[in-house]
């Protein structure tokens, strides 16, 4: 039985003091890949890099004026004008994702830190495809998206807080 190839190649970057927490790489290819709602050139790229707080608080600061660690970060790629067409770059974006706020979010919320992860990264993949959340209709349309794929993952809604989520 064939499987049909991601459209993403991950560069997983584990840039944290306990990696041993993170999920499977082959996990958080197939929630990246899932999110997917706009179709890729093949072999695109989605740079993850799981970090510790101090550089999510940083990069939080230096990029959303927050002086704090947040759990995901998403950087879209945006092609340089300059670039030639020939270059052939494929690149959705970066994602930075806080492990240790997405281990006590879990925790707080409840539910299980795999279910979480893949909320997570799912989340992270919109943004880069230019979901949004800034205005209600916006965080509607994302909020319903994320819930659906995470039904497709046997995950329950995210956004109703109970303590028997998937």
């Amino acid at each position: 039985m064939s499987t049909k190839p991601s459209p993403l190649w991950l560069d997983l970057q584990l840039a944290t003091q306990q990696p041993e927490l993170c999920p499977a790489e082959a996990e958080l290819l197939a929630w990246a890949s899932l999110a997917l709602q706009k179709t890729l050139p093949p072999e695109t790229e989605l740079t993850l890099r799981i970090v510790d707080e101090a550089e999510s608080q940083q990069l939080n600061k230096d990029y959303r004026g927050k002086n704090q660690p947040t759990n995901v970060l998403s950087f879209p790629f945006e092609t340089p004008i300059d670039l030639p067409a020939e270059a052939g770059v494929s690149l959705l974006g970066d994602l930075v994702i806080c492990l240790p706020k997405v281990i006590q979010e879990a925790a707080e919320q409840q539910k299980p830190s795999l279910n979480h992860w893949a909320h997570l990264v799912i989340h992270g993949v919109l943004h880069l495809q230019g979901y949004d959340h800034e205005t209600d209709t916006e965080a509607e349309l994302m909020e319903s998206i994320e819930i659906a794929l995470l039904a497709k993952l046997g995950i329950n809604n995210p956004y109703i807080s109970n303590n028997t989520a998937g």
